[in-house]
């Protein structure tokens, strides 16, 4: 029975998706057809479909548009030039500065917009250009702004904690936070290092100058789009407002930012935000609903189970069970978007790595910079494409520029899934 179920679902999954069919309707529709092996017609219908509608029932996911909301505003206000601008006084005299003028800024806006897509486009669209201008590579450009847009999905705020949160039943998303804090700025300070020994290798000695802009009307520009970052994750952390009160305070203060202080969107760009957030969270939340099926049919079918006995009769080395976990994840970002693979593989690998004595942090952590860089690698890697659109190369030209960067953040990852204090340090002293 779970032998046929596992193939079933597999099988139909994948079979839809070469069709081409939409990710979401493959998940349900394979959901579905995995349920009848185990249900009636009618009870496997009624069924499926009142699991994917009471998983969207909750209080925690109100998070999800309001944050979506927030960085199409960010996105759409022209906050990615004054990120540049501040990201250039970190970065102006090294070796590179333009590379990590990009990384600095990817970290930033990603941060901000919460979507590795938007840091990608806004910050590379400005700094590849500008690069090729300055005599670098266009390659390697290309592969810096790449390898380090998905900084933003693990700097808070982000909904792919508050998923994974959802998703593992209640873990703390203040600790999420702050370890996805520390996760982030240690991915991005890999990239930095590697866009550092490159450009060196190559004397790309360029130096930023702010021109008529001076130090101090830089920072005042900059300063209350980076105030956001500072207001959520210290309200969160800190206890003083919960995620989705956050995600509603960061909704007011992007609108009052960019149609009050900046005066980049109207009532009108408010308008094309809205329906560009609803859009957004409606393909979200069929996604999330459509895993909840998929949730729901491997659980009736036994599947998390005998997986779980399959990883531990390998072995029950903390180690290995971790490799064999970080492999699989690695595997499943290649094909699948963050957001479903948290809904959907959380159930049953948590209580794997619960079973060798991972706190559930530490393994959100992993779980969600492993799916990370699924975003920037073949074959289905959204960053990756859309980067290279923005830098008119071939994906093929940019694998090899990649390969460093790949190196050091698969290096990064070991490091934080291995030594867990790497990055449960900051959550622990602050007693989350």
């Amino acid at each position: 029975m779970i032998l046929d179920a596992g193939l079933v679902l597999i099988l139909s999954f994948l079979g839809l998706l070469i069709a081409g069919v939409p990710i979401g309707i493959c998940i349900a529709a394979s959901s579905a057809v995995t349920v009848l092996l185990a249900l009636p017609v009618d009870v496997a219908i009624f069924t499926t479909a009142q699991k994917m509608v009471s998983s969207l029932d909750s209080f925690t996911l109100l998070a999800v548009p309001f944050f979506i909301l927030s960085g199409v505003l960010m996105n759409n206000g022209g906050i990615a030039l004054r990120l540049v601008n501040f990201a250039k006084l970190f970065s102006g005299r090294i070796p590179g500065s333009l590379a990590h003028t990009n990384i600095v800024g990817n970290m930033m806006f990603g941060a901000i917009s919460g979507s590795a897509i938007a840091a990608s486009t806004s910050i590379g669209g400005v700094m590849v250009p500008m690069g090729e201008k300055e005599g670098y590579s266009r390659p390697f450009s290309a592969s810096a702004n790449i390898a380090s847009a998905p900084t933003g999905m693990l700097i808070p705020p982000t909904t792919a904690f508050i998923l994974y949160a959802l998703a593992s039943g209640g873990t703390s998303i203040s600790a999420l936070f702050a370890g996805g804090l520390v996760a982030g700025c240690l991915w991005g300070g890999g990239c930095i290092l590697v866009a550092y020994l490159i450009a060196k290798s190559r004397n790309y000695t360029t130096k930023l100058n702010l021109r008529d802009s001076s130090v101090q009307a830089v920072i005042a520009q900059a300063m209350p789009s980076l105030m956001l970052i500072a207001i959520i994750i210290g309200g969160i952390v800190f206890g003083i407002f919960t995620a989705v009160e956050a995600s509603a305070i960061s909704v007011i203060y992007t609108m009052f930012l960019t149609m009050v202080v900046y005066r980049t969107i109207d009532l009108r760009g408010l308008l094309v935000s809205l329906i560009k957030a609803t859009e957004t969270t409606g393909v979200i939340m069929f996604l999330l609903a459509a895993s909840s099926a998929m949730s729901f049919a491997m659980s009736i079918t036994g599947l998390p189970a005998a997986l779980s006995d399959a990883i531990l009769g390998l072995s029950d080395n903390p180690v290995i069970v971790l490799l064999i976990i970080t492999a699989m994840l690695l595997i499943i970002g290649c094909f699948m978007d963050i957001g479903p693979a948290i809904l959907i593989f959380t159930p049953i690998l948590l209580p794997i790595t619960s079973a060798i004595g991972i706190d559930p942090i530490h393994f959100g952590i992993i779980m969600v910079f492993n799916l990370c860089i699924g975003t920037i690698t073949p074959p289905v890697g959204t960053g990756l494409f859309i980067g290279a659109g923005i830098a008119k190369e071939k994906v093929e030209n940019l694998l090899l520029p990649l390969l460093p960067f790949y190196l050091v953040i698969l290096v990064t990852l070991l490091l934080i899934t291995y030594i867990p204090s790497i990055t449960m340090f900051l959550p622990r002293a602050m007693g989350l």
